[in-house]
């Protein structure tokens, strides 16, 4: 299936995606990877669940798949540009990509309050302390709940610092340190997430690695110039049972890079030319993958499919 014209324009960096399948250019199973059998099944895990976006994509009604376990419980996209809160996020800040520190201040933003209803109703950050003072009193007075809860924020890493709540951290914390970080940001040619991380934690000056993970990834989509999602990526908890499985001989972050130069077609172009799975998929596609394991012997959470 062809990408829609709507999130060809939302993002930035599908050109960077376009695979090598049938020139060479990229590498095989057999020759990767010790566990194919366990690839093979999780790229048929990969496939449906591209299926059911194409069929949902598609306007087709349900049921998507016949799969119980996809057809009757929750899981995330194969690629997480057709997320909704994704694509509300990179929708509503489209028109500050022409400034990377401001875009970027509102992306981190966007990400900690992780529930675009409270971002759209409060307004969005920018570097004039007044009126980010105006933003964070409608933010305290905002309904109950928030802040969303797709991405976990650790209150505990803020609570010793100046300002020890989500509110006062967003409104004073972020524009301070932005413009600098966007600077940092701005010299980098291409570098992996897993090193972006490490770099702009110094900056930031609190250890909030998850987040700063998801906001590079969103970097990258815009900016890729800046950010390889093909390079060493961070794998979190959720996604390390499976990347052990496939291989305990590898660092993790090593193995989700190896993985992405796999030769796979999941179906999706852009412009007829195959896209591929980066190291960023791969890391989300072992933590669905073995949610979808767990279920299928009776294990693991039941968030049901909506």
């Amino acid at each position: 299936m062809e990408i829609p014209d709507d999130l060809k324009r939302l993002y930035r960096h599908w050109d960077r995606h376009l695979s090598s399948l049938g020139t060479g250019g990229g590498d095989t199973i057999q020759r990767m990877v010790p566990q194919e059998p366990l690839i093979d099944d999780i790229l048929c895990f990969v496939r449906e669940r591209m299926g059911i976006w194409q069929r949902k994509t598609a306007g087709e009604k349900p049921p998507y798949t016949e799969d119980p376990i996809l057809s009757t419980y929750r899981f995330c996209n194969i690629f997480r540009e057709f997320d909704r809160q994704t694509i509300e996020f990179h929708a509503l800040l489209a028109p500050l990509r022409g400034d990377l520190s401001l875009w970027m201040l509102n992306m981190f933003y966007c990400r900690m309050v992780a529930r675009t209803e409270t971002v759209r109703k409060v307004g969005l950050l920018s570097f004039d302390q007044a009126r980010n003072v105006e933003l964070y009193e409608r933010l305290m007075t905002s309904p109950r709940p928030r802040f969303g809860t797709p991405y976990v924020f650790p209150v505990s890493a803020i609570q010793r610092g100046e300002t020890p709540t989500r509110e006062l951290f967003i409104a004073r914390h972020l524009p301070l340190v932005m413009k600098g970080i966007a600077d940092e940001i701005e010299t980098w040619d291409k570098i992996s997430v897993l090193d972006g991380v490490e770099r702009v934690i110094p900056l930031f000056g609190y250890n909030l690695r998850f987040l700063w993970t998801e906001v590079l990834i969103d970097v990258a989509y815009q900016f890729p110039q800046h950010i390889d999602l093909f390079g060493l990526f961070p794998v979190g908890p959720g996604s390390l049972p499976t990347m052990r499985r496939i291989d305990t001989s590898k660092d993790p972050a090593v193995l989700v890079r190896d993985l992405s130069r796999l030769e796979i077609d999941v179906g999706l172009t852009c412009g007829g030319i195959p896209v591929r799975l980066s190291a960023e998929n791969w890391e989300g596609i072992g933590c669905e993958y073995r949610k979808y394991s767990n279920l299928k012997a009776g294990k693991g959470r039941r968030r049901l499919f909506v």
